[in-house]
């Protein structure tokens, strides 16, 4: 087998090594950030009533609860590849990317029952008419389409951890071109050939994408360069070792994920409407109807709030995956003290660029709310978007920080195998601010409406945030070991400025004309 041979980077300082290492996965978030982006903006432009944009946003919520565990559980994929890259096993790495695979087409079941569940669900939050139609339609397309979603998962895991995010990011861009150019005529059809779906055009543009992504990666893990290399057409076959580390170090990241995104997921299909439905009642409204549309405007400026929330923690959340791969490596190659290093080096990026995404949200709220309000909506229905989506975007701004320093932090942790404690402390506490701080908000101070809660978001993000930073510098982590490293040639001793070894491609070895492998 060819093995991978470990050499630096090149004669860069840390900050410009980390960028580049980080900025192909930065790419390929800010990609999907683009691409949920660009959907929600054409869906706002199918008609003046305001439940397209909310619906989208509910159904797609929906999808990602049931993916989270899974996402959540086969992120330490890229701990497992990464750190036994770092102690010099290459070859154990194709082996835990085949088994993210093998997880994925186990849990694709799980999808299919949500889908079924989801009428049931939608109607127990209340949800009813044209909105509630659509939301359990969009839902439904992407969980039974979520096969391609989840095999992908495994194989884009590997590539984070042996460090060729390129080619993740490849599979990515293709995907959303993909998916762009789909809704454009799924969603609003050509006239006698194909119909208008409206936003369930926009559900079967996404599935589409994902098709695309999955046939990219496959081809370039399956391709003669990385089977050389990590024999990747013979680690196929089930290995139960290896799900159970997965699932032994990933279930309390999945129950993070899948807990912090159901939560996430009742605030804005519920507690959204509540508090502008509680707010419409405190303000003495007495027409139901006119209640009703309160409601669904909040959640709608709720989501296009959230529309740049995503480019404000997506990126971040890239440059954490980045941060996890290289923490991974300086802990298999035994070096704790450069994985520190890293880290904190990981947090000072995003804090400078979640800091200025804060000003901005401040400063430019109001042209950034008003790109999605449909030009034939009301007066009065514009007035409400405007008003209730520039308060939102003042509460995001306030909890930028703590979601820069949780975002890079869990990634960190994760890095190193620390797991659990984060998960339980991420379950506790998003219970209770997101759910139970949201529903106070709306039970006692109904006047906020949908800004109370908000606001008790934003606590939990901060609140998050800081035990993150309590954690890391505890320095807990820097005692586990997921591999065996005694005798290791490829251990050597570097100071914290020095570059990061990393195997040869690993930045910019893969590009988009060579992702045939």
């Amino acid at each position: 087998m060819t093995q991978p041979s470990v050499q630096p980077v090149g004669e860069r300082a840390p900050l410009a090594e980390m960028l580049s290492v980080a900025l192909p996965t930065v790419v390929t978030m800010s990609s999907y950030t683009l691409m949920q982006f660009v959907d929600s903006l054409m869906v706002s432009k199918i008609g003046p009533e305001p439940h397209h944009v909310a619906a989208q946003g509910n159904g797609g919520m929906a999808n990602w609860v049931a993916l989270s565990l899974f996402f959540g559980a086969t992120s330490v994929i890229n701990t497992y590849v990464s750190q036994n890259v770092g102690a010099g096993k290459p070859e154990r790495a194709a082996g835990y990317g085949w088994t993210g695979v093998w997880l994925g087409i186990g849990y694709w079941p799980v999808m299919l029952v949500c889908a079924l569940l989801m009428p049931a669900i939608f109607g127990l939050l209340g949800h009813s008419g044209e909105l509630f139609e659509a939301e359990v339609a969009y839902a439904q397309i992407l969980l039974i389409g979520s096969a391609f979603k989840l095999v992908n998962k495994g194989m884009a895991e590997f590539f984070f951890g042996i460090h060729r995010p390129v080619v993740v990011t490849v599979s990515v861009i293709l995907g959303n071109i993909t998916n762009v150019f789909a809704n454009y005529v799924l969603i609003f059809g050509v006239e006698g050939y194909v119909p208008a779906l409206g936003v369930v055009g926009a559900a079967y543009g996404t599935v589409l994408g994902y098709l695309v992504e999955i046939a990219v990666l496959s081809a370039v893990f399956l391709g003669p360069k990385l089977h050389a290399e990590y024999k990747t057409r013979l680690a196929w076959r089930l290995d139960l070792s290896r799900v159970r580390d997965v699932v032994r170090l990933g279930w309390p990241s999945g129950a993070q994920f899948v807990n912090e995104t159901a939560c996430w997921w009742i605030m804005t299909a519920y507690l959204l409407g509540a508090g502008g439905a509680a707010g419409a009642i405190a303000a003495g409204v007495t027409d139901q109807a006119v209640i009703d549309e309160t409601a669904q405007l909040n959640n709608t400026a709720g989501w296009i709030a959230l529309r740049y929330m995503h480019a404000a923690f997506m990126p971040t959340v890239g440059l954490s995956i980045a941060v996890t791969a290289i923490v991974g490596r300086c802990m298999g190659a035994g070096r704790p003290d450069l994985a520190a290093h890293r880290a904190w080096l990981g947090v000072k990026v995003a804090l400078v660029y979640m800091g200025a995404c804060a000003i901005a949200m401040v400063l430019l709220r109001e042209p950034m709310m008003a790109v999605f309000v449909p030009g034939d909506a009301t007066p009065e229905q514009r007035a409400m978007l405007l008003e209730v989506g520039g308060a939102v975007m003042i509460a995001a701004a306030l909890f930028q920080f703590g979601d820069a320093l949780g975002i890079i932090l869990i990634g960190a942790l994760r890095g190193a195998g620390d797991t659990v404690w984060p998960g339980l402390v991420n379950v506790i506490l998003s219970w209770v601010f997101i759910v139970g701080g949201g529903l106070a908000a709306v039970e006692f101070m109904p006047q906020w409406g949908s800004i109370g809660p908000w606001i008790a978001a934003a606590v939990f993000i901060t609140a998050l945030g800081l035990a993150m930073l309590w954690r890391f510098v505890g320095g807990k982590w820097r005692s586990i070991e997921l591999v065996e490293r005694e005798g290791d040639p490829n251990l050597h001793q570097t100071q914290p400025d020095e570059p990061l070894t990393a195997p040869p491609d690993a930045v910019s070895g893969t590009t988009a004309g060579s992702i045939e492998g």
